[in-house]
């Protein structure tokens, strides 16, 4: 009997002799015209080979033609997802939170302004007072922009000299009428201009103070370094930053007249990447905007969308597009396909536009679907360079409102920007009041402003709102600096498991048909998930 047998020693050579590859490639898997449109939940990825780490994954990927993060998380610029809090955390742990256009310009300007004066290298255009100010107008910037160790100068301006600085503690229990010539120090440390970033660093370390101004030659002030930046660098060693040290900083606008006007005043702050944000991307609206911004301000990267076919996408590739941005219904407060009957099942959409946008080098961000790591996997191998989380991030302790309890459960609202309520934002009541306001603290006014949610749907003209989403409350997730390491991990250990080394190698095995998959049956999908207990606990982290 055992001469019937093949020798062990020959099993992986026997694997020449099958005509294919175990599973199925991603052209067989994506073929519509044999499976029709899937979604995440309707395939698995095969496993590889094991011979790594999962601490050696690198996760960096290109989300722009010219940024480049080291993981590929984003948060939807929905207005009870991201606004300053969500932005800087995200930013800081690696991944970018695209601040929502439900406000006054001026307020989604203070909170681009924030995320960048947050972390930087050398601050090359800090906060700056004269003798002449007051403790009150030291507090008005810790309250907005939460610091308050702030250069002194003849005239508060940059390059004029350098007189002292001011800290927390000099403005501790002052009248805040008294002038900062009264207060402030005057023995100060200094660097000279010219001083590279390591040394600057070293001479702060070295000094123990919380600031180091740099000065030329005259003793003008021509920028700063700030001691808590080291502790940020010590601390997130994946933040996502730009050339000059500080966050890379991304919000959205509309497609209309007034957009261009709320543009203007977002770069002015400092603005790196801009979304337009529309649930239907293939528009002369959008096309027009993409050539505007790209004649007006042609280092602004412009991640366009959203779309869900190739022909959709072309259009907007042409029109100069950085990125494309892919989901239409797909969210879990989203009911546009249930409603518009247009749409497209989210991982097809995002298999067949990223195909197309890789041979002519615009990366793919999959916007919707994604509830958990392993659907962010599968969104990466259908060749999406990074995901867009709404419901997933809605809960956390950065999103904007205010936790209640819901049937006893600790909650927060979540909302789609194509709901009623997200459509009354920002509108006068029959009261008079302006309908919602943000968690954001320096929120200037409370006029009422152009409606994101009802320009993304096309529908501020129309007299009878068509609700393409729903409000409801997610679960509390605790803070996204605990929940986005947990995603990042994840990732790790599931390239580990599939057996590649990167995010670009996991791509490039999919396309050449190394990484294999499986279709899943509902009884699999049942099966695959927990089943055929009395009760349980799911705890996704510790």
């Amino acid at each position: 009997m055992a001469g019937a047998f093949l020798s062990p020693s020959e099993a992986v050579a026997h694997l020449a002799t099958y005509k294919r590859l175990d599973g199925l490639s991603v052209k067989d898997l994506m073929d519509s015209r044999v499976h029709g449109g899937l979604t995440y939940n309707d395939f698995l990825m095969l496993p590889g080979k094991i011979d790594f780490p999962a601490s050696d994954v690198i996760t960096e990927t290109r989300i722009t033609r010219n940024v480049v993060l080291k993981t590929p998380f984003m948060s939807s610029p929905m207005d009870t997802v991201t606004e300053t809090d969500m932005a800087i955390s995200l930013a800081l742990l690696g991944g970018i939170g695209v601040i929502h256009h439900n406000q006054s310009p001026a307020s989604q300007a203070a909170m681009v302004r924030a995320v960048k004066r947050h972390e930087n290298g050398f601050i090359t255009d800090p906060i700056i007072f004269s003798p002449n100010h007051t403790v009150a107008d030291v507090l008005d910037i810790k309250a907005r922009l939460g610091f308050c160790g702030i250069p002194i100068t003849e005239t508060g301006s940059l390059g004029a000299k350098l007189v002292g600085i001011v800290t927390s503690r000099d403005v501790q229990f002052e009248p805040a009428e008294t002038p900062l010539h009264k207060v402030m120090i005057t023995s100060l440390v200094t660097a000279p201009q010219g001083v590279t970033l390591a040394e600057a660093n070293q001479i702060l370390r070295a000094s123990k103070k919380g600031k180091l101004p740099i000065v030329d030659d005259q003793g003008r002030l021509t920028s700063l370094l700030a001691r808590s930046d080291l502790l940020k660098n010590q601390n997130y060693p994946l933040a996502s930053k730009d050339h000059s040290k500080q966050l890379y900083a991304a919000a959205a606008v509309g497609t209309r007249p007034s957009d261009k006007d709320r543009l203007r005043l977002l770069v002015e702050a400092g603005l790196d990447i801009v979304i337009l944000d529309s649930s239907q991307g293939n528009s002369v609206f959008q096309i027009d905007m993409i050539q505007w911004i790209k004649q007006t301000f042609p280092k602004l990267e412009v991640i366009a969308g959203n779309v869900v076919t190739r022909e959709q996408a072309a259009n907007l590739i042409v029109a100069g597009a950085d990125a494309l941005r892919v989901g239409m219904g797909s969210g879990s407060i989203c009911i546009t396909q249930e409603v518009m009957a247009a749409g497209r099942p989210q991982a097809t959409a995002v298999f067949a536009v990223a195909e197309f946008a890789s041979k002519f080098g615009v990366p793919v961000i999959a916007d919707g679907g994604i509830g958990n790591v392993g659907h962010i996997v599968k969104a990466l191998a259908l060749g999406a360079s990074a995901v867009m989380m709404g419901g997933l991030l809605a809960g956390t302790t950065e999103a904007p409102g205010e936790y209640f309890y819901h049937d006893g459960k600790r909650v927060k609202s979540y909302r789609g920007m194509g709901s009623l309520e997200a459509m009354e934002q920002g509108k006068p009541n029959a009261s008079g009041q302006v309908n919602g306001s943000t968690k954001h603290a320096s929120q200037p006014s409370s006029k009422p402003h152009e409606n994101a949610a009802t320009t993304r749907y096309f529908s501020e003209s129309s007299a009878v709102k068509v609700a393409q989403g729903v409000s409801g409350d997610v679960q509390d997730k605790g803070s996204v600096e605990a929940f986005i390491p947990y995603l990042y991990v994840g990732v790790q250990h599931s390239l580990q498991d599939i057996g590649v080394r990167s995010v670009a190698e996991l791509q490039e095995g999919v396309m050449e048909g190394r990484v294999r998959f499986e279709m899943r049956t509902a009884s699999a999908q049942v099966e695959g998930g927990v089943h055929g207990l009395h009760s349980y606990t799911k705890r996704l982290y510790a």
